[in-house]
Parts: structure tokens; sequence; C-alpha cells
């Protein structure tokens, strides 16, 4: 019975039921896996006191390997020289951006059909060893002709030189497997992102994709896309009596793009990351490479947009290939994916341009809203939570009660009114003349298609939304939410902070002030009505409130927040932080140490394939980027949590340098030049605080920190030292 039981826990099936001995005992057995055998018989054949066992096994012949056609062009690293040297642009004098970009992109095509034509291949489905290269394979034949050759002689000598060529050939194996990951690592060490995407998909399965096999798969989700973001327009209804607002008189700050010249052009498109679109007649990567041949071509066109103020239609045009959201979801529902938008290339370029003259405009004329952090050079959601963290905290020693509440919009981006947009840019910003026609001509006549693999679905309209996957879409969108500022701001009582689309408010009271409640209703009830008027609507499921007040108190206050109490959670997620109501992030702790571990875990599979400098490349891309994001709020940590935390690091410490479980870990972290996490803590602080002291932090920051004045000459004057706030107690 334990015999059978251990068989079975390795999932093997035991056939034989009837005793296979003359004695009676069942002591001949038939085991499969993934095999299925039928007509088990035991049978005397009177030639042992065992019987001879028959038996029909089913096997299925294995299918062979996957291939599909691939139509590609063969590129090589030869490839932008002898592009570039066969580009010879016409002279033009054409003012017209459509057809210059037309006459470009004719010129691109029939050069490289002409120099590397379009080919079409079978190639495997999928590569399970795309580090197998030609000298592998040819050493792999090498090994097989020895092979024939010692089993027809069965000399020897043959035999020893098997020996040696499968020893040397499994270490060029080993050899072709370390650099080809290696090389993974170093291409992508300064794109973190890159980085995690491409280790977590070879230490994890794949994640299911849309399962697109015709066009007309295309075309549902083309239509799924296009009326979920209708069916969000329909359900709002813009009120008669949409808050008024006064329209602010704003002088103009922008009424022209300034033309650049080619050095500023060339260094924006080196500056920038390649990126891949089906509409792209050049790759970003050859695009890049030879831009010092079509550079000209390029600056003609940009230049040409901005003085004219159109947008070819060209760069108007993006290609939707749908991403699952998570790896739980079904990915047989459209509602699992979202749409990731793709334009080409050379329109980002485009972008950029214009991105960086009206940036600049916005900071000189000091047009964002202050607590605005989403898209911003200098803020981040650390920064964002550190003075949400920061309030809420201090409140709480002060002994006051805060309620926070977590506000979401459906589908905010894609369901922005173009004309209340331009008014917007006109009206809010200070835009005029050829710069806001431009925007005029960049938010019209917009369209974008469903494609995947080589099956793609018909070009349907982008009548409103900013534009996905665009460098412009989200500096629009918070000037599209420069009103709202003024609506928040005129609640006094009520903080807010704003990360693009995700929304803040906390109040504070004592805990006799429990009518202060009823300011958050009326405050509430003023941003729904805007964002009717805005065409931008509340995710009321997604509402979630936190309570951070004593226990005793807690209850009083979900009873005064009326129908906001079904919204009120144990803790909450903001922005990747969980926030619970003591505010000890306890429970933030929990799940990244065992997020970190699961990595770590992932990660030990290619410690072997790895040098030490590459698996210290991505140990930090895994696990350090997860320890050190939003470490700032850590100064509220309990010692525990900071030793589970410490933990984490140790494990990492002990994996990277290959050093046992006892082993003493502070001379491991001085060897690897890490700082523990408490201390990797504080320096993100004075890192803050010196950003902050310097104007290189938000504005929100700043205000918090205030210079020690004494109020007479002391050694300590010239210092820079701060005041310590100290919140005085009823």
């Amino acid at each position: 019975m334990n015999f059978s039981s251990l068989m079975d826990s390795f999932g093997l099936n035991q056939h034989v039921s009837g005793p296979p001995h003359t004695r009676g005992h069942t002591l001949d057995l038939v085991f499969t896996l993934s095999l299925n055998a039928d007509s088990v018989c035991p049978e005397d054949v009177y030639i042992s006191d065992h019987h001879c066992i028959f038996f029909n096994l089913s096997v299925s012949a294995s299918p062979p390997p996957a291939r599909c056609m691939v139509s590609s062009r063969f590129l090589n690293e030869s490839t932008a020289s002898n592009f570039s040297a066969a580009f010879d642009p016409p002279c033009s004098s054409d003012n017209d951006p459509d057809s210059l970009t037309s006459q470009f992109n004719e010129l691109c095509l029939s050069n490289l059909d002409n120099i590397y034509p379009v080919r079409t291949r079978s190639v495997p489905a999928v590569n399970p060893t795309p580090w197998f290269n030609d000298s592998l394979r040819s050493l792999k034949c090498q090994c097989r002709k020895i092979e024939r050759l010692w089993k027809k002689t069965h000399l020897h000598v043959h035999l020893l030189h098997l020996k040696d060529l499968l020893t040397f050939c499994n270490s060029a194996v080993r050899d072709a497997r370390v650099s080809y990951f290696s090389n993974l690592v170093f291409q992508s060490k300064r794109n973190p992102k890159v980085l995690f995407n491409t280790i977590g998909s070879i230490v994890s399965p794949a994640s299911p994709t849309a399962s697109i096999h015709s066009v007309a798969d295309c075309e549902n989700f083309l239509s799924f896309f296009v009326d979920k973001v209708n069916k969000v327009r329909s359900s709002i209804s813009p009120s008669a009596l949409s808050l008024p607002l006064p329209t602010p008189t704003r002088p103009i700050i922008l009424d022209s793009f300034a033309p650049v010249s080619l050095p500023e052009l060339t260094k924006l498109v080196n500056s920038m990351k390649t990126s891949a679109c089906p509409l792209d007649i050049l790759p970003s990567s050859l695009f890049k490479s030879a831009f010092q041949s079509i550079g000209p071509s390029v600056l003609s066109i940009i230049n040409t947009s901005l003085v004219s103020g159109q947008v070819p239609a060209y760069f108007k045009n993006a290609v939707i290939h749908p991403l699952l959201k998570k790896t739980s979801l079904d990915p047989s529902l459209h509602s699992s994916f979202r749409p990731i938008s793709k334009l080409p290339f050379i329109s980002k370029i485009l972008e950029k341009v214009v991105a960086k003259q009206l940036t600049a405009a916005l900071d000189e004329h000091n047009i964002y809203d202050s607590f605005q952090s989403g898209f911003r050079r200098a803020h981040s959601t650390e920064t964002a939570l550190l003075r949400v963290s920061n309030d809420l905290l201090t409140h709480s020693d002060a002994g006051d009660c805060s309620v926070l509440v977590l506000l979401d919009l459906t589908a905010a981006f894609d369901t922005v009114d173009h004309h209340l947009l331009l008014e917007r840019l006109r009206d809010w910003v200070g835009l005029s003349g050829s710069a806001l026609e431009w925007f005029s001509s960049y938010l019209s006549e917009r369209s974008f298609s469903v494609a995947v693999s080589k099956f793609r679905s018909s070009t349907t309209s982008l009548t409103h939304g900013v534009p996905q996957g665009s460098v412009l879409g989200p500096l629009l969108f918070l000037l599209y939410l420069l009103p709202l500022q003024h609506i928040l701001s005129s609640f006094k009582g009520i903080s807010y902070h704003l990360y693009a689309d995700d929304i803040q408010l906390y109040i504070s009271f004592k805990p006799h002030e429990m009518s202060k409640l009823q300011l958050l209703h009326t405050c509430l009830d003023s941003i729904k009505t805007w964002m009717a008027g805005s065409f931008l609507q509340l995710n009321e499921d997604k509402t979630e409130i936190l309570i951070c007040a004593p226990d005793k108190l807690v209850p009083k206050v979900r009873d005064s927040l009326g129908q906001l109490a079904s919204h009120t959670k144990p803790s909450v997620r903001n922005l990747g932080v969980t926030f619970d109501p003591a505010l000890t992030l306890d429970s933030h702790v929990s799940s990244l140490v065992r997020s970190s571990f699961f990595h770590l875990r992932n990660i030990a599979k290619l410690s072997p394939i790895l040098s030490r400098s590459e698996l210290e490349t991505v140990l930090h891309t895994f696990i350090s980027s997860r320890l050190d994001y939003c470490n700032s709020l850590f100064t509220c940590l309990s010692r525990t949590s900071l030793n589970r935390l410490q933990v984490v690091q140790n494990a990492c410490a002990r994996l990277l340098t290959k050093s046992s479980k006892h082993t003493h870990i502070t001379p491991l972290l001085l060897q690897l030049h890490w700082l523990p996490v408490n201390f990797r803590v504080h320096f993100k602080i004075l890192v803050l605080v010196y950003r902050a002291l310097h104007g290189q932090a938000p504005s929100y920051i700043g205000d918090l920190l205030s210079p020690y004045t004494p109020s007479r000459s002391l050694r300590s004057s010239h210092q820079s030292l701060l005041v310590v706030q100290h919140q005085a107690k009823d």
C-alpha cells in the first residue's frame, strides 16, 4: 500500500489488478505516465512461475513542430550604411506636410525594396533554444558523424574521439546559453522596464495572448473597444446645471512653435527609445542609425508642420494591439484586454518637439496644478504619497481623525471631448495662433485599427479622447483637468492630490467635529457635476475610503459618512502602496516581502547561467527596485517590519555571492557596497530634502521644510539647519 501511494504521488498509474504469480501474488506490475494502456491481462505461458502480462498501448505520434510563414526583410549590420548610400532625396519646395511625408515614405520604401526586399520563409512558431546558433549546429552534426563511425567500426579510438567531441559540444552549448542571456541583460541594463519584461518572460510562464486568427477577430476587438468608450460617453449626461466656473483671463503664452535645427533634432532622435509599429516604413533602429542621411528630409517635415500648423495624416494613424490586463483573467473575454496604441516612430519625433516647447511655456508661466504629480518632471508617485502620508501622520500625532477618499475615473483618457480640450488650451492655458491651429489639426481626423500578426481590421475614426500611446496625450489630459483645481481648492479644510486621473481627497478634524464630514459630501457632488459637464465619469465601484482614527471612534466616523460608508475599506492600495488605518504599512510590507521572494526564487533559476555582474543587475531590477519604491514612507515602519525587509536584501546578497544561510551578512553587504534597508530609507529622505532645498523637487515638498533662523548670532547660523516641526496636542 505504501508503494502504491508513493507511485500515485508521482502520477504513475498501475494497471495490473489480478495476481500474475502462480502463488496468487501481485508481483508483476505495469505503470504508465501520460499513456493509455488497455486489455491488461496476465497469461500463464508455463515458462516461469510468473505469468506473462499482455497489454495494448495507445501511443499518439508527437505532432511535428508548429511552423508559420513569416514575411520580413533580412536586415544586418551593414543595412544602415547601404541604405544611407542609396538614399538620395529630391529637391522639393513643397510646403505641404502631407506631400513631404508621402514623398519621404515612398523614397524609403523603394530603397528598402531595392536593397532588402521582403522575403517569405517558413520558421518554427516557437524557438525553445534561441541560443542554438550555426556553430553549435555544425558541432552537433560532427558529433553525430563520429557517433555513426564508432557504431560502425567499434574502434576504441573513435569512442575516445566521440567523448572529447561531446565534452566540447556540451561546454559550447553552456557558453552559448550564458552569452545569450548576458547579452539580453547587457542590452537592457539601462532600461529596467525592458529588462523586467525580458527576464520575466524567461522565468515565468508565458501569459495568454489574444486569440486572433482572422480579420473577423480583429473586427470584433475593434467593435468592442469602440462600443466600450461610446457606452461610457452615452451614460454621461452633461448637466445643464454644470458647475459654473469663471474663465480665467490667461495671457497668451504660446502663439507659434519655433522651427528646430538639425543638431537639435539629431540629439532628440538619439535620446528616444526604439519602438515598433506596423505602420513604420523604416524600423526605429534603422531610422536612428541612418538619421545622418535622412535627417534633412525629416527636419523639413517637422518644421513645415510647426510653421503651417498642420499635422500630416500619416502621423495620426494608430494601430491597436490587445494586451491581457492580468494573467489571472479569462483570455476568451474581450473585457480582459486593454488596447495598446502604437504610432509611427516619426510622429513621436514631432510630438517630442512640440512637447518640449509647450512644457517650457507651462513651466515659465506656472500653469500646472501644484498638486498634480502625474507625468511631470521631478514629480512621482513617491513625492505624491510622501505629501499625503505626511499630512495624515501630522494630524494623527495631533489627535485628529482623518478620512482618505480615493477616486478613480472610467476610461478617462478615452472620453476627453476635443472641443472642450481646445477651449481649455485657449482659455486656461493661453495658446493661440498657429500653435492652437496645430493642436486642432493634431486632434482632428485621427483613426486607428486593430492588428495582430498578419491580420488587421478596418480603420475607424477617433472622435474623442487624447491619443493613446502618444507623447502629448498625457500632457493634454493634465491640461484638460485644470478647472478641477479651482473646484477642489475652493473647499477649505479638504486637501487633495492628483496623479493623472487618480484623485485623492482627505479631510482631518477633531473627534468632536464630525459635522465637517458634510463638507466632503458637498465636494464630491461638485466634482461629479463638473465631470459630467466634461464627459468624465467617476467609477463608483472603485471608490475607496480609509478611516484613520482610534478604534473606538471608527464606528462614529463611519456613521457620519452616510452613503459613503459603504465604500470604507480596512486597507486601500494607493499608487502601489497599501495604506492601513494606523498608517503602519504592515500590510504593504507583507505583500512586498511575499512578491520579492517569489521573484527571488525565479531569479535563482538563472543564477547558473549569468555572470555575477549580470545577476546583480537582475537582482536590482526585480528586488532592489521593489524595496526602494516609495521607501521614504518607511520612516513609520516598526523594527519588525524593517527586519522583514532586511531579510529580503540578505537573501539577495547570499544568492549573489553564493554564500550559505549561516554566513554573517554584514561583511557581505560591505563587500557588495549595499546600504542596509534602514539606511537606504534615511538616504532617500536626505536626497529628497536636498532636492527640495535646491529647487529640484515639487513645491509641495519644499513647503514642508522651514530653514532654521536663530534669534541671535551662532556658529550654526550658516549650516543650513532646518526647523523640527512640532505639532501641539490638545
